[in-house]
């Protein structure tokens, strides 16, 4: 549990982790003195891991498409009707009428609409294919990817020493037959899976591990949509994936991988599952 706000707000080593404490590490603000405190919690509650995971792929998501608007000019446009009348001094303080006063107060509530509602439809670009859950899923699946994959002793719950027992457990879980795919023709062991949940219902994920020590995961989550068997790409910095939904499910291979590679793992996956 998450004390409240007022994190980073000289919180002493030890003391509860608190929501600010949480944004400020996502911010590069936190106190040196409170890095090992928050990071052992974000281990520790990996709902938490995940959802500020999907808070810095928001974040780099709207930086890369709004970033570069902030140091272009206003345009003429939208500039002229603050403009000071024709024939005074450029910088003389001019006392606006309340009409202007009132046009600009809706400029600026119409800006904000208009970057709201363009941030989530750039946040939907690329990473929705189909259906309006495509982009919380791909989200998931990389946040969960990124929590789990550098784990040293826990990155799976149930070894693949155990694979019969995992495979039926998320079965059961999911509501649909699982299999664990064989990506030996890869270059990739099974080394486990675990279950998750996100704000559908229970998800699995199943990791995958090469000679180099390199990490797939495939994360997987019951789906009530129809069958979509072409694959949906989506990247978020070095972290890639495919994704598509068949028989009930909907599937996403997720790796630090160049494309070519990842979409060879994720041919396999798909051709094993349907063989």
């Amino acid at each position: 549990m998450i004390a409240g706000n007022g994190a980073g707000s000289g919180a002493g080593r030890g003391a509860p982790v608190t929501e600010g404490d949480l944004h400020a590490w996502l911010d590069g603000e936190l106190p040196e003195d409170r890095r090992d405190d928050v990071e052992r919690h974000l281990a520790d509650n990996p709902e938490d891991a995940r959802r500020f995971e999907r808070y810095r792929t928001q974040r780099a998501m709207l930086s890369t498409s709004f970033g570069p608007l902030l140091d272009r000019s206003l345009p003429d446009t939208l500039a002229q009707p603050f403009a000071p009348p024709a024939g005074m001094a450029t910088g003389a303080v001019v006392r606006p009428k309340r009409r202007v006063a009132v046009w600009a107060l809706a400029l600026a509530a119409s800006l904000l609409v208009f970057l709201a509602g363009g941030a989530m439809g750039w946040l939907a670009h690329g990473w929705t294919g189909y259906g309006t859950g495509s982009a919380a899923f791909v989200a998931d699946a990389v946040a969960a990817h990124r929590v789990f994959v550098v784990e040293v002793r826990h990155p799976v719950e149930v070894g693949a020493d155990q694979e019969a027992h995992l495979v039926g457990w998320l079965s059961k879980r999911l509501g649909k037959p699982l299999r664990a795919p064989r990506l030996a023709a890869q270059g990739y062991d099974l080394v486990g899976g675990r279950l998750l949940s996100d704000a559908q219902g229970p998800a699995a994920q199943l990791m995958y591990q090469d000679a180099a020590g390199r990490r797939i995961t495939l994360y997987v989550r019951p789906s009530t949509n129809g069958s979509d068997t072409s694959f949906r790409f989506a990247q978020d910095g070095n972290v890639q994936a495919f994704y598509w939904r068949d028989n009930g499910l909907a599937w996403a291979v997720t790796g630090d991988l160049d494309r070519v590679t990842l979409s060879n793992i994720a041919e396999e996956v798909y051709g094993a599952l349907n063989s």
